[in-house]
Formats: structure tokens, C-alpha cells, sequence
């Protein structure tokens, strides 16, 4: 059937006017803060989400997470979609892996998956380069659990578990083996896990084809003994790796290829010379030409900063910047690798700085967020309709 003009007229009509509204529906970016603290091994306010201004540094509280137990380290997905966290960490009987649901829009997020996290006290958690795996280092009984991760962001009941045997020199830290992070290599080939209690990162293939030993147990990298290695970050040419040991305070520079680790070099992060060290967390900034790292101690809890050879891998001190509070146990660079935020547990606040990414140096800003016991930091920058 043929259409009237004034039929033409109206569907032409219809279609510009949705046109025009769909133009008016614009994407906005905004940016929110997740705070993972301990609860004093007792129900409290665990995970805040904060709103963070990137022309600013200010923030604005949109959520906490109450009645849950030590949610003491974080992790988003690739996507951003979902939140993980240790829950019950330093408890005396097995923790767990929580999975949230994240409301971008409202800055909110909603528990939907627990599961047990195969060990004592979970201390950290990491995602393959795909989104499918999560590996859990659990610290107190020196074992690594591998989560399969379906679509829907839930984890899988029956993770493959390894447990770990090995002690080192200094006694009451290193009677037992402790892993206390894991970190995918690059290619997504391998897995390295950090093994305090033993001076070992303990390396491992990944056999994607297997369903229930991924995992392959490979070398054992020796650190020098009484380092305590505890975090390690890949740099983002793919070729180069960072330990931060805890004991030591040292941070060790390695080459990476093939899914070895060849050490180049050790370089001391605190500024001073102590008896005791207390290093906690390592970043590099998105553009790869710094390196940050956390150091706790009641003289000097500090934020050391390092340029980077990218080349050789090498290391030059910039600056050390006082954290603003005590025991810095976790900081986050924000996306646009304008800010670093820090985490200062003991003293139950988080400063903001002002990055700048030529120097690298950090400028301390006035707005800081009070907050009990805060432990681990995760950001990202979503795109949201205005």
C-alpha cells in the first residue's frame, strides 16, 4: 500500500525526533574510589566507594558495605563490572572470595557470590589477562587457590589448592612458607607467587586445557635471605618485573622472557637504614617511566619514588614523599595517572596527591578521606549517561 504525504510527513517526523533524542543522551566519565578496610575481626564497615573528582582529588562518599569481616584487599574486573575481595582475612579458620555486582551509575555495590577461599587468611587476589581466573594467595597457610570465573562474574566451587612448605632465617617471620601475593606474567602464560616465609617467588605454567590443574609448579626463584618478598609489579613493556620484599625493604629488578625471571638488580626503597622493615606495595605509573612503593615504619612511612631505564630496568631515586599517617599498607595510581591515593591503616586515613607525570614527583593536596582501618585501593573511570 502506498503512503499519504501526510503519512511520510509523520514517520519522517518520528525518525528526527529520535534522532534528536538519542543525540541529547551524551556519556559522561566518572571515576569511583573502592576502599577495602580490616573490621577488627568483627562485622563492620568493610568496602566504602567513593565518587573521585579527576580535575580535584576531592571525593564524595556513595556507599558502604556494612556487617561483613576484614575485607582487607581488593580487586575490579577487566571490565569493571565486578568487585572482588578477601573477606575474613586474618581469621582463624579459612576466609573467603567475595564477588560484587557494581552499580557504576549510583557508585553501589551488591554482594552476589562468596565462596571459601581454600586457606588461612587471604592477603591478596589477581585476574588473568582474560577475565577467567583468579588466584588467591592465602598467607598464614602458605597455599594458592585458582578460581575458574564464569560469565555472570560467580566463582567456581572446587578452585584447584596448592600448599606450600619452606622456611627462612628470620624467625618469627619465616618459620613457615607465606604467600602473600600472585601476579600473572604478561603473556598470560605464567603465574609467580610471592612466598615470604620461604625467600622464593615460586613460578608456575598455566595449562588453560586442564580442568582441574591449570596450575603447574615450574622453578622457585631463591631471594637473597630474610628478604620477605611480598608484591610484584610487571612493567607495562611486558619485559621487565619488580619485587617489593617486605623484610629487606629492598625493591629487585628482574628481566622477564618466557616465563623466567632473571634478577638485574636490588635498590633499597626506604631513604634510611633501619634494623626492622616494613615495605608494603609497589605500582608503576601507566606511561611505565615510574616506579612508587609504600614504606611502613613508625620514623618513616613514606612513598618512595623511582624513574625507570626503560631499557635495562634500572632504577634512580626521585624523591620520598611522608604519607600524611601511619602504616601506608596499600596505594592506587588513579586511571588518568594524575593522582596516588594511599591508604594509611593504623592512622585510619587516606591522602591524595597530585601526580606529576613528567618529574613523577607528588604534591600532597589538602582533602583527605577518614576512614577505619583502610588496607586496599581500587579505582576506574566508567562511562555513564549524563
Amino acid at each position: 500500500m502506498m503512503m499519504s504525504v501526510r503519512s511520510i510527513y509523520h514517520f519522517i517526523s518520528r525518525v528526527i525526533f529520535i534522532f534528536v533524542l538519542v543525540g541529547c543522551i551524551h556519556k559522561k566519565e566518572t571515576t569511583l574510589l573502592f576502599v577495602g578496610s580490616f573490621t577488627d575481626k568483627k562485622p563492620g564497615e568493610g568496602i566504602h566507594v567513593y565518587a573521585f573528582d579527576n580535575e580535584t582529588g576531592e571525593s564524595t562518599l556513595k556507599f558502604v558495605l556494612d556487617s561483613v569481616v576484614n575485607t582487607s584487599f581488593l580487586k575490579l574486573s577487566k571490565n569493571g563490572e565486578y568487585l572482588y575481595s578477601v573477606i575474613e582475612s586474618q581469621m582463624p579458620y579459612h576466609g573467603k572470595v567475595g564477588v560484587y555486582a557494581i552499580d557504576s551509575v549510583q557508585g553501589k555495590i551488591d554482594l552476589v557470590d562468596t565462596k571459601d577461599c581454600g586457606g588461612l587468611n587471604p592477603a591478596h587476589i589477581a585476574l588473568d589477562k582474560t577475565g577467567r581466573f583468579l588466584a588467591n594467595s592465602n598467607y598464614s597457610d602458605g597455599s594458592l587457590s585458582l578460581f575458574k570465573i564464569r560469565k555472570n562474574g560467580r566463582l567456581s566451587s572446587d578452585p584447584q589448592v596448592l600448599r606450600f612448605v619452606g622456611s627462612s632465617v628470620i624467625q618469627n617471620r619465616q618459620t613457615s612458607s607465606h604467600i602473600h601475593s600472585a601476579n600473572f606474567s604478561p603473556d598470560n602464560q605464567f603465574l609467580f607467587a610471592q612466598d615470604l616465609g620461604s625467600d622464593r617467588i615460586r613460578s608456575f605454567s598455566l595449562d588453560f586445557s586442564q580442568q582441574d590443574s591449570i596450575l603447574q609448579e615450574r622453578a622457585q626463584i631463591q631471594m637473597k635471605p630474610g628478604s620477605g618478598p611480598r608484591h610484584f609489579v610487571f612493567h607495562p613493556n611486558g619485559s621487565l618485573g619488580y619485587s617489593i620484599s617486605e623484610l629487606s625493604g629492598k625493591i629487585t629488578v628482574f628481566r622477564y622472557q618466557n616465563g623466567a625471571l632473571e634478577f638485574v638488580k636490588d635498590y633499597h626503597s626506604y631513604q634510611t637504614r633501619n634494623d626492622i622493615y616494613r615495605a608494603a606495595d609497589i605500582h608503576i605509573s601507566p606511561d611505565g617511566k615510574f616506579l612508587y612503593a609504600s614504606n611502613r615504619d613508625l620514623d618513616e612511612n613514606s612513598i618512595s619514588i623511582f624513574s625507570i631505564n626503560s631499557d635495562n630496568g634500572e632504577l634512580k631515586v626521585v624523591d620520598y614523599v611522608s604519607t600524611g599517617g601511619n602504616h601506608p599498607r596499600n596505594f592506587a595510581i588513579s586511571p588518568s595517572g594524575k593522582f596516588l591515593i594511599v591508604a594509611n591503616q593504623f592512622s585510619n586515613n587516606i591522602i591524595i596527591y597530585r601526580r606529576d607525570i613528567i618529574s613523577g614527583k607528588l604534591e600532597r593536596l589538602p582533602h583527605k578521606i577518614t576512614v577505619g582501618q583502610p588496607s586496599s585501593i581500587q579505582m576506574r573511570t566508567y562511562q555513564v549517561s549524563a
